[in-house]
């Protein structure tokens, strides 16, 4: 034979000291501790936040509730990545996640917005707050925030979803700050405006995070290379091996948090045993970049391939190769 396609084959090592997603178990347990802190601290702030007439509090409140959505979603897509691939799943539903931060960043967006709008609406007429409940609610919400935020934390945060519901409750614990230093303003100046000013603040922290959690689920879903790893350095370092002539067709994505994959064609010397150059290959993108999900089709270089070409659609091999042949010499990107 010519060739070797090894299309399911990791070769020496295969997925060793690789974790497939978060441990479902172990984590809920955490979220589901900070779940109850949050809900039942929230109920108690709706109440007060209307007693005082404060936005500050009620938007704290609000975010709150999209903290126990998000944590919600968390908890749901954590038993979705768990099942097994079977049928037209190939992966299984570990995208779930993504889609539960893509939540949590879009619910942080939209409730900035409203905030925001409503912020500048109390600039122009301020009503009256009562500042001592709004301070001494905003000490008890940081002390439940910071117990919410520690729960998250022992959870899996290299998950994209579980980072999504961190960041909501990291997001509360810097509003309930905000909100304490106004209600304390108000309680000692009368300057009712400090509330609203507060929730501006509040509202450029949601959008930052909100912002942050939609792009990298965005780069996910739309099958991005992770922002840490670079195709075309990796694709110059695969063919700098010794028996290799050409690496083309070269795709690197994110299965789900944490789950790099990289699918490319190999050509190597026609003298060369392509098991030993695909173990070779993988052992360097395991090592150098924790790419264990690797799918490499290794074949035999026709003599021709030495021949220098423009692109991949002059290559008689593959007639419609995706993104820049890649080359022991000079060649673009």
């Amino acid at each position: 034979m010519t060739s070797a396609h090894h299309g399911h084959d990791h070769g020496s090592g295969g997925h060793a000291g690789h974790s497939h997603g978060v441990a479902a178990n172990a984590d809920s347990r955490w979220l589901a501790i900070a779940l109850t802190l949050i809900t039942s601290f929230m109920a108690i702030e709706v109440v007060i936040g209307i007693l005082a007439q404060s936005l500050a509090l009620i938007s704290d409140a609000a975010h709150m509730l999209t903290d126990a959505v998000s944590i919600v979603l968390a908890l749901i897509a954590m038993r979705l990545a768990a099942r097994p691939a079977r049928g037209g799943f190939t992966y299984g539903l570990k995208r779930a996640e993504i889609l539960s931060a893509q939540a949590n960043g879009l619910t942080l967006l939209l409730l900035g917005s409203w905030l925001a709008y409503e912020a500048v609406r109390r600039l122009i007429d301020p009503p009256e707050v009562e500042g001592g409940l709004v301070f001494g609610t905003a000490l008890a919400g940081i002390v439940v925030n910071i117990a919410a935020a520690w729960c998250i934390s022992k959870a899996n945060r290299s998950s994209l979803n579980v980072e999504g519901a961190y960041q909501h409750i990291l997001n509360d614990l810097f509003a309930f700050v905000g909100t304490a230093i106004a209600g304390l303003v108000v309680l000692l100046t009368g300057f009712a405006r400090a509330d609203a000013i507060a929730t501006l603040v509040v509202v450029a922290l949601m959008f930052k995070a909100g912002y942050g959690l939609v792009h990298e689920s965005g780069r996910i879903f739309l099958e991005a290379a992770p922002a840490h790893l670079d195709p075309d350095g990796i694709g110059d370092q695969l063919v700098a091996h010794p028996s290799v002539r050409e690496v083309h067709d070269l795709h690197v994505w994110t299965i789900t948090s944490g789950q790099p994959a990289l699918s490319a064609h190999v050509l190597v010397e026609p003298v060369a045993d392509c098991h030993t150059v695909r173990r070779d290959l993988e052992k360097i993108l395991q090592c150098d970049h924790e790419i264990t999900h690797t799918t490499l089709q290794v074949d035999h270089a026709p003599e021709d391939v030495l021949e220098v070409r423009t692109g991949a659609a002059d290559d008689a091999h593959c007639e419609a190769a995706h993104g820049p042949v890649h080359r022991d010499e000079p060649h673009a990107h």
